[in-house]
């Protein structure tokens, strides 16, 4: 097999992708380079604007059945506290073998070694049959919008297996646990503090409504045996103006993390219910379920899977599990109407270090993950 890419020029590629700064926005930017890096080696690429700043991307090579569809998105979070990097997080930086930069686990190493492992097989002529679809996302990070639209367009309708390229390392999801972000807004009338009857606390029934939230699902014995309980958490809380003022509105936000037995259906229900009743007693609170993501849960036993796994048992030196994954993925969107018997391989480079500071990836497993697609993805469609 011609090798197209030189590991350097491999390890560029993520070195430039890195170096766009698609933090929770200009994807376009990510979706433009790609499109012209296949360009350059014949394969023709779709971008799909959201806005201007931020599109999707499909390409395509081979024809017909099979279809493989393989993801990943192109947006990072923030770099945070820039003092606390050792090096700049938009450019990629090695040391000790280790590839340093924002996005370089989450998930621009996976993105990349997608990319190259297709341009590979094309230009080495390895597909007998079938089609191997990217999918490229925007707004992953942030609510999904991106998968939402590949979804609504058809991209997914003939796809028969599906491969996302988050950083598992050497293990493989076929499940994980839905998502919801919720916002809670009291509304009270302001007084002085030293008359308080003249006004309305919008904190006191806010606090009573989160206290009751949390028992409500912090007590359920709802679990599942693969994604375990149902998560309830409010992460963001503010109320008032100043100390001796009764404060006139307050606000809380909430993420839910899901379980098939405790769905997202299931938990509106519930806080609708707790909010009705607080309102009932004199509160006003609005509630807002402003992102709601599924849980998505696979048998794993599918031949793709199993592929997947023997494959990747020859980078890893030992058995490559599967197992369920906490965060949600654009397998939320992508297979949410698939079934449970549906070839899902969350399996990509990286380890724990997403959304850190100084996050990294691999070099090795990086150009490791590159071999094991093309092994992988020619191995299940010929």
């Amino acid at each position: 097999m011609e090798q197209v890419f030189t590991d350097q020029e491999k390890v560029q590629v993520l070195a430039d992708l890195v170096a766009i700064q698609s933090v929770n926005d200009n994807e376009m930017k990510v979706a433009v380079y790609l499109h012209d890096l296949f360009a350059k080696y014949g394969i023709t690429a779709k971008i799909l604007p959201l806005s201007d700043n931020r599109a999707d991307l499909v390409a395509e090579i081979g024809s017909g059945k099979p279809v493989l569809g393989v993801s990943g998105h192109m947006d990072v979070v923030t770099a945070g506290e820039l003092s606390q990097w050792h090096s700049d997080p938009f450019t990629l930086t090695e040391r000790d073998g280790h590839l340093y930069g924002r996005g370089a686990t989450d998930m621009k190493s996976g993105l990349a070694a997608l990319v190259i492992a297709m341009i590979t097989i094309q230009q080495n002529h390895l597909l007998k049959r079938g089609t191997i679809r990217l999918m490229a996302t925007a707004g992953e990070e942030i609510g999904e919008q991106g998968s939402r639209y590949l979804k609504d367009q058809g991209y997914m309708d003939d796809v028969d297996a599906l491969l996302i390229a988050e950083p598992t390392g050497y293990r493989i999801a076929t499940a994980h646990k839905g998502s919801m972000d919720i916002k809670l807004t009291s509304h009270g009338i302001a007084a002085h503090s030293s008359m308080p009857d003249e006004g309305y606390n919008a904190i006191d029934p806010l606090m009573k409504l989160l206290v009751q939230a949390n028992q409500a699902f912090r007590g359920t014995d709802k679990t599942n045996a693969q994604l375990g309980r149902l998560t309830f958490n409010t992460t963001v809380f503010n109320g008032g103006d100043q100390v001796n003022s009764i404060p006139a509105r307050a606000t809380a936000k909430v993420n839910v993390r899901t379980i098939p037995e405790f769905n997202n259906d299931l938990v509106t229900d519930r806080l609708r219910d707790l909010t009705k009743t607080a309102n009932q007693a004199g509160a006003k609170i609005d509630l807002d379920i402003y992102m709601s993501q599924p849980s998505i849960q696979t048998t794993g036993r599918s031949r793709f899977v199993q592929l997947a796994q023997k494959i990747g048992s020859q980078y890893a030196g030992q058995a490559v599990p599967t197992f369920a994954l906490n965060p949600v993925t654009d397998a939320s969107n992508l297979v949410v109407d698939k079934g449970p018997q549906f070839p899902l391989a969350v399996f990509g480079p990286g380890n724990d270090t997403p959304h850190q500071v100084n996050e990294y990836v691999d070099r090795q497993m990086y150009l490791n993950f590159i071999e094991l697609y093309i092994n992988l993805f020619t191995a299940y469609l010929n």
